[in-house]
């Protein structure tokens, strides 16, 4: 799978770590920075253009890490198109695929460590949507709210 990849200073510490193991796993990786440590970035610069590669197709599906996650998942969801989540356990993380066809997780590099974060990772890459009438329906719901506002 193709994947974008974005994290600042707060996430930094398990970028290499995961990039190697999407890597080891035959994945592709888009990275969209912080390309070094620094405490003074700002997590919007990077994931507003991983949220925009995800949304016009770029990449198959996003990952952004930041401190808390929190940051990340909302900047994320402000670019249409993004169905991001903040996912620190495995259910979620194929539920939101399945259900919700969440294309971007966000998870926090200060949360969590390496092996519940590949955990994660490796089990949102590998669910599908499950394309059911009702997912369907709730997603056009929020479809027709993000075009209005």
């Amino acid at each position: 799978m193709y994947v974008g990849f974005a994290t600042d200073h707060g996430g930094y510490i398990l970028k290499e770590p995961l990039l190697k193991a999407m890597h080891n796993s035959g994945h592709k990786v888009r990275d969209f920075g912080a390309y070094k440590l620094d405490p003074e970035d700002d997590y919007p610069d990077f994931v507003i253009p991983l949220a925009r590669a995800v949304a016009q197709g770029e990449v198959e599906r996003g990952l952004a890490i930041c401190g808390s996650g929190v940051g990340a998942c909302f900047t994320a969801n402000k670019i249409a198109g993004v169905r991001s989540a903040l996912i620190h356990e495995s259910f979620s993380a194929h539920q939101g695929v399945e259900d919700d066809n969440m294309n971007l997780l966000c998870l926090g590099g200060r949360v969590i460590g390496f092996a519940l974060a590949w955990e994660i990772i490796q089990t949102y890459l590998a669910a599908h949507y499950v394309k059911a009438e009702r997912f369907e329906r709730r997603l056009a719901k929020v479809a027709v709210i993000e075009c209005k506002e």
